[in-house]
């Protein structure tokens, strides 16, 4: 089984784009969970389902095009270059890889995350292509 883990907050434009994904994709190889802004609040649960795939998806600060996607290594992100939340997603992603047979990083440039501002249309395209690829049993390249 499969396992997305959506992360971030809804409230703050493209920094939903986890929880908003979480939400909507459906698909019989996979289950996911809206971890908004306490994914370390899962690790339980993720330990108990063991996944052979563990997705985590966020919105990511890299200086790119916003609606930009990269897969990421958590050795690469460190507590201040990625996301708002505590602990890193690196740190995370390291403490579940001992439970899930791999573990994957998502990250999306974000165009805003202002609190009020609705999901971008870069953003928004980003993640239909994202449900394709998965749907299709793909992931995006490293």
């Amino acid at each position: 089984m499969n396992l997305l883990l959506g992360i971030g907050n809804p409230r703050h434009g493209d920094d939903g784009l986890g929880p908003l994904f979480a939400r909507a994709f459906r698909h019989p190889e996979w289950r996911t969970i809206n971890a908004a802004t306490a994914p370390e609040n899962f690790t339980g649960l993720i330990r108990r389902i063991r996944p052979e795939l563990l997705v985590m998806l966020d919105a990511a600060e890299m200086g790119l095009p916003p609606g930009t996607l990269r897969r990421l290594q958590p050795a690469e992100i460190g507590a201040r270059d990625f996301g708002t939340h505590a602990p890193s997603i690196g740190q995370l992603a390291t403490y579940l890889a001992e439970c899930a047979g791999q573990v994957v990083i998502l990250g999306i440039q974000p165009a805003t995350t202002q609190p009020g501002a609705h999901l971008s249309p870069p953003v928004r395209v980003t993640l239909r292509d994202l449900a394709r690829q998965l749907a299709a049993g793909r992931l995006p390249p490293e």
